[in-house]
């Protein structure tokens, strides 16, 4: 077998496959974009200690203790103070859109009870839809506490800062009281599948015309290019709609997520999300020059999508750059919306800030995907 091996026939082989590589440039620039994504994702991009996170601050008590606390609430990192909020039905309204992870809520007489030693309570509201988001930033809240009574009990208050508490800080965990996991991933998982199948699933639609030897007969045809792009969609709407089934029943009666939100609303939302996805995989189909190219944008575009919505890593964790790139991605809209739905009962306006950004990349792509039909047809 190795006396008939010709090192000349071997190295034409090479030089070939070297050749095809050169003339592939997406399959090139997939091996090296790829790894180079991956480094920058877990390099940079992913933390799972995030911190200065928005909070508002409902103050109702202005003094040097106060202050204080807030003050080493900011020192620490983990809480960014927002004091736009000034009644608590705008912070509670903040906190379901999603502006604010807490809410800190400083009672009148809270300096009054801390002079006279009755050990006065804080309330801090917490967004726990997220329990990874939030979990070390109210660890730290004890922390804070003992920290500013050493600070500022002095001289004569001595006493006080010698208990145990001199306050106490009372944590409700909002639409996730128990800290519990799947309440944040299975919702968030519905989106994720459906990103990776149905963009894959429409990103071969064409490129499976072209490599079959249908594509001449179909542009033989008097279809114009957005008959054609819709009509390749709609069949895939149903399995998304069936996706978004399975899973609204598995979290609900397998896995016990509450659902306190209307089924109307989650069902609209991922009818909108499900669009979004078709359009960029036609639109991916449209680009690519066979399945293998289309595999790999339908890759290039999910690597991202995964990493940086929110669904796998914290987003508030993200640097400032990160988080730009994944509003840019519909996932992040699409977990917003689904959890907000699901774990927090949000409404259509409440939703409508996550909602606009998805017709507007529907409605992008769509009109990326047809430009880029109409270039096949010269």
């Amino acid at each position: 077998m190795f006396s008939t091996f010709s090192f000349s026939r071997w190295w034409g082989i090479i030089i070939k496959e070297f050749l095809q590589l050169k003339r592939d440039r997406v399959t090139f620039a997939m091996m090296i974009g790829i790894p180079i994504i991956q480094l920058t994702l877990f390099g940079f991009a992913i933390n799972t200690d995030p911190k200065h996170l928005p909070t508002a601050v409902i103050t109702y008590d202005k003094s040097e203790f106060t202050r204080s606390i807030v003050s080493a609430m900011q020192t620490s990192q983990y809480y960014a103070i927002n004091t736009q909020y000034t009644t608590p039905s705008e912070a509670q309204e903040a906190l379901k859109k999603g502006e604010v992870l807490f809410i800190l809520t400083i009672p009148s007489d809270f300096t009054k009870k801390l002079l006279r030693g009755e050990k006065p309570s804080l309330l801090l509201e917490a967004d726990a839809t997220d329990p990874v988001t939030v979990s070390t930033a109210l660890l730290s809240m004890e922390g804070i506490a003992t920290q500013v009574a050493k600070k500022d009990l002095t001289g004569s208050l001595s006493a006080l800062s010698n208990q145990k508490k001199p306050f106490d800080v009372r944590v409700h965990r909002l639409y996730n009281p128990n800290g519990i996991n799947q309440y944040n991933i299975i919702p968030g998982l519905m989106g994720t599948l459906m990103t990776m199948t149905l963009t894959m699933m429409t990103a071969l639609a064409i490129t499976r015309e072209r490599e079959r030897g249908t594509m001449e007969n179909l542009l033989a045809t008097p279809a114009k290019p957005l008959e054609i792009m819709t009509g390749k969609i709609i069949p895939y709407v149903f399995i998304g709609l069936l996706q978004a089934t399975l899973i609204l029943c598995a979290s609900y009666f397998v896995f016990n997520v509450p659902f306190n939100g209307s089924i109307l609303l989650a069902y609209g939302v991922a009818l909108l999300f499900i669009a979004v996805n078709l359009t960029i995989g036609i639109t991916i189909s449209s680009l690519a020059q066979n399945m293998l190219q289309a595999l790999q944008l339908t890759i290039f575009y999910f690597l991202p999508s995964i990493m940086l919505s929110g669904f796998m890593f914290p987003f508030s964790g993200m640097p400032a750059w990160a988080q730009h790139v994944g509003e840019l991605l519909p996932l992040t809209y699409f977990n917003r919306l689904i959890r907000g739905v699901v774990l927090k009962g949000n409404d259509l306006p409440t939703l409508w800030p996550n909602i606009w950004p998805l017709m507007l990349i529907c409605l992008v792509m769509m009109i990326l995907a047809v430009k880029f039909y109409k270039k096949t047809l010269d």
